[in-house]
């Protein structure tokens, strides 16, 4: 599941992700919100927050997820990743070789200083 988190403001979503994410959670919340921001905004700022009982993507979810940050690769100016086992972490240092921002890794205790790197 993806949850719109309190702290989004402006430019900056915060998301928390738990449980296996689905192409639903994509398709009728992250995506729509996404393009929302970044039509209003231009570039954006992003927090994904993997709580402890994230387990992963289905097929569907991932395969959304890869599409969406294609396309968008320059649309986004920081992301944060917060949270994350070591292989979303490895995998979102590897693909922040690919995007025009930055992107900062941050272990879960550190949420607070995640969202404000992020809105910085």
């Amino acid at each position: 599941m993806i949850t719109i988190l309190p702290e989004t403001s402006g430019y900056a979503l915060v998301v928390k992700a738990s449980g296996k994410l689905t192409a639903e959670n994509y398709e009728m919340v992250f995506i729509p919100i996404l393009e929302k921001l970044i039509k209003k905004y231009g570039k954006i700022r992003l927090v994904i927050h993997f709580d402890e009982s994230f387990t992963g993507w289905e097929a569907g979810a991932m395969w959304d997820d890869a599409k969406f940050g294609l396309y968008h690769l320059n649309d986004f100016t920081k992301i944060a990743v917060v949270g994350a086992s070591k292989f979303v972490e490895w995998g979102s240092k590897v693909a922040s070789h690919l995007m025009g921002g930055e992107l900062k890794v941050f272990p879960a205790s550190d949420f607070l200083e995640a969202v404000v790197w992020v809105k910085q």
